[in-house]
């Protein structure tokens, strides 16, 4: 299992509280804003704003808040300009770490990320460092519940996914890029049942954690990261097996 997909596995079991949800929903403002921006206020004609859109609806953002951070975005209200940053580091147990960032004080994000990684034994390096471990993919994780392994490859192959891994209580679909947008609409029409859908940066290559001590440490950096309002996402080639897993989601 990628380091991104344990990483949302244990985030789920943790739980999400109101806290979490603002935190949800300011990520989803920025990057609904950034794709306005980019690509214009029409989802139909903008991949990246149509996915933003589908992602604040999944997590019953209301219309209203989504309608005024396109207008930020397009600049029909006043609103932050954000720059797009990609940090890069190694975490304790040398991991790689990507950090994906949008921000208006670039100084400030730098200065606290770089703090984080410090304060975990960890440590914030140059752009490309690790960055050449990770392979930009779309991914669609699905609740094994209620779909077998067959009917899940039929209706994303049928879709123009690229692959499906089967994990213990998920699958994760594999898309390029390009095609994320139609695949993941195939499969809302098809009523499938998704944990999370987005761009992500898959691992080419895994660092095992088995200390516990490591453990911590790396969600405690993961958790720091998380929590930054700057931070859009995190991820990570950390593997963890599910005996330490559970004793790191508690």
């Amino acid at each position: 299992m990628s380091g991104h997909s344990k990483w949302s596995t244990i985030k789920r079991k943790k739980g999400a509280n109101d806290a979490k949800r603002g935190k949800i929903f300011t990520r989803l403002i920025k990057e609904i804003t950034v794709a306005a921006r980019g690509g214009g206020g029409d989802p139909e004609g903008n991949p990246r704003l149509r996915s933003a859109i589908s992602n604040a609806k999944s997590e019953n953002m209301p219309k209203d808040n989504i309608t005024r951070a396109i207008k930020k975005g397009t600049g029909e209200i006043a609103g932050e300009v954000y720059d797009e940053i990609m940090y890069e580091g190694y975490g304790p147990g040398g991991v790689a770490v990507l950090v994906e960032c949008l921000t208006d004080n670039r100084n400030r994000t730098v200065a606290d990320v770089r703090h984080f990684f410090a304060k975990s034994n960890g440590n914030l390096g140059e752009t490309g460092c690790v960055s050449w471990m990770f392979e930009k993919k779309g991914l669609i994780l699905v609740n094994k519940e209620g779909i077998s392994e067959e009917e899940m490859m039929d209706k994303a192959l049928e879709a123009g996914a690229d692959d499906v891994i089967e994990e213990e209580t998920e699958f994760q679909v594999l898309t390029t890029p390009e095609s994320f947008d139609e695949v993941r609409g195939a499969l809302e029409v098809a009523k499938v049942d998704f944990l999370e859908a987005t761009i992500s940066m898959i691992p080419q290559n895994m660092v095992e954690v088995t200390d516990e001590k490591i453990g911590k440490s790396l969600m405690r950096l993961m958790d720091s990261l998380e929590d930054h309002d700057d931070v859009q996402n995190v991820f990570s080639n950390f593997d963890i097996n599910d005996e330490l897993m559970e004793i790191l989601s508690q």
